[in-house]
């Protein structure tokens, strides 16, 4: 089975990294994710497209373990992740990279100190050599090494950005969740983000799940795109496949991103 990528080679699949089955997710008589079905696969970048408030970012904190699924499963590595205690689900998290929509760095620290501190706490009796050379190696990854004695309030969004997937990368994840990565960026930032998230696919070999409600993003990094509306996925496929639907909803938020 092969996943068809819009902006690149084509991914070989086998056993799915990420399985997803039958997930409900309510908020009070809000319904959020009404039967969610979903594979990814290793080496794969799947872009969760909808609008605000349908369920994307609910979707990977369930998969984090930040929020415990109302029924149905989600298996991590033939794991299942609400059944997993404490310490086993920590160190499943370490296997994961959370990109967060507003970067998450600290404010009082440095963007050594910032890319230090989750090595440093999970990552037992490193040398100084061993911290200062995983620092430059992600730092060189996302194209900012001249950035690394700058504080976070000296960047600009798109720096910030790259930086909190430096952080991210330091623990070589083996899967990354990326919440909203082009969102409050220009076109050119947009862009580099872009090509970023597609750059650590290729050198990090990470299965990918890219929130997003950005068309242009979607078609350039993902291999396949899953369309969430009303709290399920109403078509998944390549960019082009699911694009070409007559549904209304869809057409409407194709229309919504490139025409108006």
């Amino acid at each position: 089975m092969e996943a068809a990528k819009e902006h690149g080679t084509i991914v070989k699949q086998e056993n799915p990294v990420i399985s997803i089955k039958g997930l409900y997710k309510s908020f009070g008589d809000l319904d959020v994710l009404k039967g969610v079905d979903l594979d990814i696969y290793k080496g794969e970048n799947v872009a969760v497209l909808g609008r605000s408030g349908s369920g994307k970012s609910v979707l990977i904190k369930i998969i984090a373990g930040l929020l415990k699924p109302d029924k149905g499963t989600v298996n991590v590595f033939d794991k299942q992740i609400d059944l997993l205690n404490g310490k086993d689900l920590n160190a499943l998290r370490l296997r994961i990279g959370f990109s967060f929509q507003n970067s998450a760095l600290y404010d009082s620290m440095n963007v050594r100190q910032n890319l230090e501190f989750p090595l440093t706490m999970n990552t037992k009796n490193l040398s100084r050599k061993d911290i200062d050379k995983a620092v430059e190696e992600v730092l060189d990854a996302v194209g900012l090494k001249d950035k690394i004695n700058q504080m976070p309030s000296d960047l600009s969004g798109g720096q910030k950005k790259r930086i909190g997937i430096a952080r991210t990368l330091i623990l070589k994840p083996e899967i990354m969740l990326y919440d909203e990565p082009t969102s409050g960026l220009d076109p050119i930032t947009s862009t580099e983000i872009n090509e970023l998230i597609n750059e650590v696919q290729q050198q990090y070999n990470t299965s990918s799940i890219i929130i997003t409600h950005d068309l242009t993003c979607a078609k350039v990094t993902a291999n396949r795109v899953a369309m969430l509306i009303e709290g399920t996925f109403l078509s998944v496929g390549s960019f082009n496949e699911v694009f070409k639907s007559e549904d209304e909803r869809i057409k409407a938020f194709f229309n919504y991103n490139f025409i108006q």
